[in-house]
């Protein structure tokens, strides 16, 4: 039992305030005594009075008091039977933010755990933000790293952002869009994320009719006209249904499931359908009381009603990743309307409820026989949102900046899975869209920064390749294995993408200070010198001079194009005090040519303005951020940077590049049936590689295709040309 509100001296006056909020602390008490003891209950009611006397005189926009926000909040989580601590959050969680109350008293009061979570939920209101986007982006991210400590932090955060959608008529138009908006894109997702659909279901009901009152008074209103011809075939579709599972035995609950506005709405937006088409959908939820008979019921519907091919999942076998365990099939019905069916245990259906939240509804009851099989499904939702949580940190570690972070958790708060298996037939989970690569991420960080092919059903497969269900996939790793760029274009999951940009991060400031102690030392050379020579305290005033903590950090900072090497070398020679070997300052054009080997990385780049190859002259042209860019001399885009002369450099080609570049090459032909494919294979005989074919121009008599091809060198290209010249439906071909 819960124990009543104690009759106790206070330091201040409640009568007023009682006189509003008092059957809602007794009513919030009456609810979590049913299932907390009564040392909590009244540790509960300690929260309300100390939170009731930190916002005394408050008030929200709607003008009632503004500890009424804070009992609801708690009332919410009572029913969803969190334990003890989190009501008290909930009563606590703006203490912090909106009242002189520090973190300190709160932890000496009610505990480190409360404490802990109520600062997870509070804003960074007391740091000033750029923007509104970057407060927004700090808030959450502040709010997912306290997460994942807790996951109760985001629970409290849901159950007041559902409270105050349901009271969001009292702001101004404008604000209700922006609340609505952030809703629908934020913590509708998360509470799915987190299995916790009854929620997720209201905010989005609510988020839609604030962003949309139109669309969504519309749509009220059709479903409202439509009701009234559906239900005698709701009616024999139930019937139907109760006869056959009486017929086989099968214990159960039979639930009408109306799909709702925000869903339908979506529907009709993203698959451009009409109302009638979705809404002639007849859905319908059987609950049963074992795992067997869910398979057992599954069979009794498709001998009932035919199965629609291809339509059937199971989520029993493969929960979602969510926790959510169900089987979904749709089935041809009486004059063929499509009938959805989901069949679950109750268990699975109190766990598709309340998500994570059942791993404290257990802890609750109390462990028992009966209880055996919901535990580990239960248990099973925390492990999986634990799972969650661990790629946040992990994507928190590798975002740059905070609204990285944020749309980087947006983008992952919308998966659609397929199912995979490892070579030793582990199943593994990935969103819609993934390849090769972020299958090899997934594993492992280390696996996916070496991987270099794939099998896919033991057949080699590029990396690119997109997942599907029930393939079985083995990744190849070579210990010279690196990221590529052009991974990027392709991966779909948020941990490949922050991981391959993080190496290449990493590996493009190595390559930096590689190339900027080459340019500092071709700087150096003329005196004799090289950045070696340098003293420990000229270097520390060399340093000190240009605002820079270390040796590494100034070749970075030249390696990046952001300083010139020039300058720097200038400032040794005044520091240093040396003079010319030739006693006569020496240009950097002047001194030899920066040799280059196309292995530098991403500091060396090559565009494809021009496509420069070895064997062509070419310029290097210092730009911040990208190092060197190389062109080649003839190139049109040179005359751009020719009132930046002190920013070329002189570059040449190593004698010996074992790599391949990009060239593109146009050419004229005949417009015959099998043209492409012969030029194809001449250039796959010449030893290159096709990248990219473009059709440019075609008529009744001639094609004209563009071809993006690599190469070794010039005579190699030379090699290529050549041998397409020989094909007599080729009428020109030249190097773009």
């Amino acid at each position: 039992m819960y124990r009543a509100v104690p009759n106790v001296t206070r330091t201040f006056d409640y009568t007023s305030l009682l006189n509003i909020t008092v059957y809602t602390i007794n009513d919030l008490s009456k609810l979590i005594g049913t299932y907390l003891q009564s040392d909590q209950v009244f540790k509960v009611q300690r929260a309300y009075y100390f939170s009731a006397k930190a916002h005394e005189g408050q008030k929200r926009v709607s003008g009632e008091p503004y500890i009424n926000h804070p009992l609801e909040v708690a009332r919410i989580l009572g029913e969803m039977h969190m334990d003890h601590q989190t009501i008290m959050a909930a009563i606590l969680h703006d203490v912090i933010e909106d009242t002189p109350t520090a973190g300190a008293q709160l932890k000496r009061k009610f505990g480190k755990g409360v404490t802990e979570i109520v600062n997870g939920v509070s804003k960074l209101d007391k740091i000033k933000f750029e923007s509104t986007a970057e407060a927004q982006a700090n808030n959450f991210r502040k709010m997912l790293m306290a997460m994942s400590n807790d996951i109760r932090v985001i629970l409290v955060k849901l159950a007041d952002r559902l409270h105050n959608m349901r009271t969001l008529e009292a702001l101004k138009p404008e604000k209700r869009r922006r609340i609505a908006r952030e809703t629908l894109d934020i913590y509708a997702p998360i509470a799915l994320r987190l299995g916790l659909n009854s929620i997720r279901l209201e905010l989005e009901e609510l988020g839609f009719t604030a962003m949309y009152p139109m669309r969504y008074r519309i749509l009220d209103e059709q479903i409202y006209k439509a009701r009234g011809h559906r239900k005698e075939i709701i009616t024999k579709i139930r019937t139907a249904l109760k006869r056959r599972m009486r017929q086989e035995k099968l214990p159960g609950q039979i639930l009408g499931r109306e799909k709702h506005l925000y869903g339908i709405y979506l529907k009709m937006r993203e698959q451009h359908l009409s109302f009638s088409d979705i809404f002639d959908v007849y859905a319908f939820r059987l609950i049963v009381d074992t795992v067997d008979n869910c398979y057992r019921t599954l069979g009794a519907v498709h001998n009932l009603y035919k199965p629609v091919p291809g339509k059937f999942k199971d989520y029993i076998a493969i929960p979602k990743t969510n926790g959510y365990q169900s089987l979904h099939t749709v089935l041809f019905g009486p004059y063929g309307v499509p009938i959805e069916i989901q069949i679950r245990s109750k268990d699975m259906n109190n766990v598709a409820e309340v998500g994570i939240a059942a791993h404290w509804l257990y802890k609750a009851e109390g462990k028992s026989k009966k209880n055996i099989r919901v535990d580990n499904d239960r248990s099973n939702v925390h492990r999986r949102a634990r799972e969650w949580l661990r790629n946040i940190v992990e994507m928190n570690k590798t975002a740059g900046n905070p609204e990285e972070f944020f749309e980087n958790v947006k983008i992952d708060l919308f998966p659609d899975e397929v199912y995979v298996f490892t070579p030793k037939g582990k199943i593994m989970e990935m969103p819609s869209g993934s390849t090769a690569v972020d299958f090899a991420y997934a594993i492992h960080s280390d696996i996916g920064n070496r991987c270099v092919g794939a099998r896919i059903n033991r057949k080699l497969v590029p990396l690119g390749t997109q997942l599907t269900s029930g393939k079985t996939v083995d990744i190849i790793t070579a210990k010279s294995g690196r990221p590529n760029p052009a991974w990027l274009n392709f991966v779909a999951t948020v941990k490949a993408r922050t991981q391959i940009r993080h190496f290449l991060k990493n590996l493009q400031n190595d390559e930096a200070i590689a190339l900027g102690k080459r340019l500092l030392n071709r700087e150096l050379e003329p005196f004799g010198i090289t950045y070696q020579d340098i003293s420990e305290t000229d270097m520390i005033l060399l340093l000190s001079e240009n605002h820079l903590e270390d040796v590494d950090s100034l070749f970075q900072e030249i390696g990046l194009g952001n300083k010139m090497a020039p300058l720097f070398a200038r400032q040794v020679v005044a520091i240093e005090k040396l003079t010319l070997l030739e006693n006569k300052y020496i240009i950097s054009d002047k001194t030899n040519p920066l040799s280059i080997k196309g292995t530098e990385g991403l500091v060396i780049s090559f565009p494809k303005c021009c496509y420069p190859i070895p064997g062509d002259p070419i310029h290097g042209f210092v730009t911040s951020g990208r190092g060197i860019v190389i062109h080649r001399q003839t190139c049109k885009n040179i005359a751009e940077y020719r009132n930046h002369q002190e920013k070329w450099i002189q570059v040449e080609w190593e004698a010996d590049i074992e790599r391949e570049f990009q060239v593109m090459i146009r050419l004229n032909s005949s417009n015959q049936r099998g043209v492409l494919a012969n030029v194809a294979a001449t250039i796959a005989d010449a030893g290159a590689n096709i990248e990219k074919v473009e059709m440019m121009e075609r008529d009744d008599r001639y094609a004209y295709q563009k071809f993006t091809i690599d190469v070794k060198d010039r005579i190699h290209l030379a090699n290529v040309i050549r041998k397409i010249r020989s094909i007599k439906s080729v009428s020109q071909i030249t190097r773009v």
